[in-house]
């Protein structure tokens, strides 16, 4: 009675009735199991990773350093959380702005030189979107997330373009008459530059141009010249349209003068050749109203009538 007492109570110590010592292999099983019930119930939520719309993921081996060559589309994945791990990169259209005076999302202006070293500064914006096919490759190369990328190796690319398209344009033309010319070679370097990597330039904007004030003051004393020696060619060209007009004038008012002269000319010559005695006689007989004058003197006026010949 008392030795199965003991073992029953042996038994709930954990001692072995036949040796008298705990039972250690069954404790281990207990504690191990426990274990794995805390590791499964830690590690639980991070096995499934749900990859966001607009995104793509990229599966990273812990063990070999290694980035999967297909990106994972939108959905829920499930991996190994002890062994790979998930990164997400946007796929949508993004805006990133180099600007003087930007928000937190600026990388700060970009300063270029002209061909004549005039230095510029500039305020610039770029969209564009990731290719999902080449964002593997991208992370491969960099390591890093896309701001960070951005902030980097895009800046660096944009300042590079517009250096070598700027570096061969004069200052004025590039304020000038070439400003919309530089924007499109610069944005057709980044495509090329920017492409391979899976960065597709969308549209690229040149929002600001500052150039030193000197080179501003020059080019407004230039413009008042300019319109200054427009004003007076304009002057100058009504004064000589004003003075055609005036010759054209008087050389009409000289020909109507000779005209109206050739005309009296020739109107004498005419009225000359045709009085003749007898008509001067005629009209003197016509206006007499046949009274003798008043006064005479010694001779008596004879008027002669016209005989026929």
């Amino acid at each position: 009675m008392a030795s199965s007492i003991g073992e029953r109570l042996g038994e709930m110590r954990g001692f072995n009735p036949g040796i008298g010592r705990p039972d250690g292999g069954r404790m281990k099983r207990l504690v191990g199991i426990a274990a794995a019930l805390v590791v499964a119930l830690v590690l639980l939520p991070t096995t499934f990773t749900y990859v966001n719309p607009g995104y793509v993921g990229i599966e990273i081996s812990r063990i070999g350093n290694g980035v999967s060559r297909d990106p994972l589309q939108p959905g829920i994945k499930i991996r190994n959380p002890l062994t790979t791990d998930i990164v997400e990169y946007p796929i949508f259209m993004q805006t990133m702005t180099l600007a003087k005076d930007g928000d937190a999302s600026s990388h700060g202006q970009i300063n270029v030189n002209s061909a004549e070293g005039q230095p510029i500064s500039l305020d610039v914006s770029m969209s564009f979107e990731l290719d999902a096919a080449k964002v593997p490759q991208l992370y491969t190369r960099f390591r890093k997330d896309i701001e960070q990328i951005q902030s980097v190796y895009v800046t660096s690319t944009i300042r590079m373009a517009l250096q070598e398209v700027m570096g061969s344009e004069q200052i004025t033309d590039i304020l000038g008459p070439k400003k919309a010319e530089v924007v499109q070679k610069a944005q057709d370097l980044l495509t090329k530059r920017l492409t391979p990597d899976g960065i597709m330039v969308r549209q690229f904007t040149i929002n600001e141009l500052r150039p030193p004030p000197s080179v501003i003051a020059a080019i407004n004393e230039k413009n008042v010249m300019q319109q200054q020696a427009l004003t007076a060619q304009n002057q100058l060209q009504k004064q000589e349209f004003e003075a055609r007009g005036a010759a054209f004038q008087a050389e009409g008012r000289a020909k109507a003068i000779l005209a109206e002269a050739e005309a009296q000319a020739k109107a004498n010559r005419l009225l000359a050749e045709s009085i003749t005695p007898t008509l001067v006689q005629y009209e003197m007989t016509k206006k007499w109203n046949g009274q003798m004058p008043q006064v005479t003197g010694g001779a008596m006026p004879m008027i002669s009538l016209p005989t026929k010949p």
